[in-house]
């Protein structure tokens, strides 16, 4: 019987174990119901547009409540918002998978980071198209340049900067480069808004023509004659804020100049 006793006592931590569980199940829920309504209304604004959708639209598309809606994205700025980062997320995933292939040149290496992202975005012109109006409102908190981004921005700095590991560049040249590289590859999703190519093709032919030039030009740049211009550059850059705090988790150190 005390036996029997002491098996009962032993048996009480369960309800806490059982308690563990539903909080598992709970949180699996909740992503799953956030996933949903980010699915949803990726969907309507790919279709319709970013202002012509409404909150009331994306619950009605997620088969949520509209309370639902607001409790996991308060607004269509934060949905953006999450879209921005699970497209960050995903270019960096694949350009560290990319680079993962032995004796990629500089050339290869930015082909892939270019192309890559072309390749996430290309079923979402509609959506990106309005999205860059906001370019020209650095305070919008959907601003590319604005200080509501600027993880995002210097997260995909970052790709550029690991896609120039390894090249010997003077200190300035190491640090002007990568933000210069995203400010050009922002020209070239610009021009992949209004590209009617089949499949954007033209968009990827301008990027591949534009890699080599840029890495013979890089060999100019790199003679200590030309110090003086990339010293201007590099106060240009900063000046635009694109500077303003390292480009963390692919900084790579520059190396010394070449004498």
């Amino acid at each position: 019987m005390n036996t029997f006793k002491y098996a009962l006592d032993k048996s009480t931590p369960f309800p806490h174990y059982l308690n563990m569980f539903n909080i598992r199940i709970a949180r699996k829920q909740s992503s799953e119901t956030r996933s949903q309504i980010l699915t949803a209304a990726l969907t309507l604004f790919r279709e319709r547009g970013l202002e012509a959708a409404t909150m009331r639209d994306v619950a009605k598309q997620a088969k949520v409540a509209l309370g639902a809606a607001y409790y996991y994205f308060p607004s269509k700025e934060a949905i953006v918002q999450e879209y921005y980062d699970t497209v960050g997320d995903e270019h960096s995933a694949r350009v560290h998978t990319a680079f993962q292939s032995a004796n990629l040149d500089l050339e290869s290496r930015l082909r892939a980071v270019l192309h890559l992202k072309l390749e996430i975005l290309r079923g979402d012109r509609l959506l990106l198209g309005a999205l860059f109006r906001y370019t020209g409102e650095p305070d919008h908190p959907l601003s590319a340049f604005g200080p509501a981004t600027r993880s995002n921005r210097q997260k995909s700095i970052a790709l550029f900067r690991l896609a120039l590991a390894g090249e010997k560049l003077p200190d300035d040249l190491a640090e002007a480069l990568p933000p210069l590289l995203w400010a050009l590859h922002m020209l070239l999703l610009l021009y992949f808004l209004y590209d009617d190519s089949p499949e954007q093709s033209r968009t990827h032919r301008l990027a591949d023509s534009a890699i080599p030039l840029f890495v013979r030009m890089l060999t100019l740049a790199r003679l200590p004659l030309l110090k003086p211009f990339r010293g201007g550059l590099f106060t240009l850059l900063r000046d635009a804020g694109l500077f303003s705090e390292p480009s963390s988790p692919a900084h790579v150190v520059p190396q010394e100049e070449p004498s």
